[in-house]
């Protein structure tokens, strides 16, 4: 039985796949211990094309004078890329590569917060930039997450990232996580949500069922792209 437990968290590490009587070693998996560092422009690439079809379906869910704010990542970039931009809209974000996908959209109103500058994100994080993310509050909030585990909750790769992420769900009236499929079943070392802080998730077709049957049983809404 103790073995089995321990083959059971390591399959929800995606580190292996257990058969019948075996467990066969995931060499694609990726350390949860931080060896390799996350850098975005590495990552922006991968699973494009559900990562645009995820942020499509983001946008479909913005109504006119919604305020969104809008959360660090690669996904995130396409959804801000895909804006519309007839549609007046009040946008809070804190990394450089969503800012130059939505500073050219005339109906956009920006808030952007400031800090210090993760050039492995393009994230910016300070106490300030914090403070006006909480005094702002969003109609909804789009975060991005590096693994989520029905055990340890909704995670990212980098400690500097939780309390902007928390910021971000605590002002937002809805919350909407966006990740494709490979994140289901991962754990990264900086916890940040529970998964029930979601009302609606968007991911791609690649998500097993049994995920699916429990975000059900959770009561929250999935769009499955």
């Amino acid at each position: 039985m103790t073995i089995r437990r321990d083959l059971n968290i390591l399959e929800e590490r995606n580190l292996v796949q257990l058969v019948h009587g075996a467990a066969i070693y995931n060499k694609g998996a990726v350390s949860t211990t931080g060896d390799k560092k996350y850098e975005l422009h590495d990552e922006k690439d991968k699973r494009a094309r559900e990562k645009l079809a995820i942020g499509e379906k983001a946008v479909s869910l913005i109504e006119p004078h919604d305020v969104i704010i809008i959360d660090a990542g690669t996904t995130t970039e396409y959804m801000a890329r895909l804006l519309p931009e007839d549609i007046p809209l009040t946008v809070i974000c804190f990394t450089a590569n969503v800012l130059v996908e939505i500073y050219k959209k005339p109906s956009v109103k920006i808030y952007f917060a400031g800090g210090y500058y993760h050039r492995n994100t393009q994230m910016f994080e300070s106490p300030e930039g914090l403070e006006m993310i909480k005094r702002i509050c969003a109609t909804k909030s789009f975060i991005s997450a590096a693994g989520v585990c029905q055990k340890l909750g909704v995670t990212c790769v980098n400690q500097y990232e939780v309390k902007t992420k928390r910021a971000c769900i605590d002002s937002s009236l809805d919350n909407v996580l966006l990740l494709d499929s490979t994140k289901f079943n991962q754990i990264r070392p900086s916890y940040f949500a529970k998964l029930t802080e979601f009302n609606t998730i968007i991911t791609d077709s690649g998500i097993k069922p049994q995920w699916k049957e429990y975000i059900n049983e959770l009561g929250i809404t999935l769009y499955v792209v």
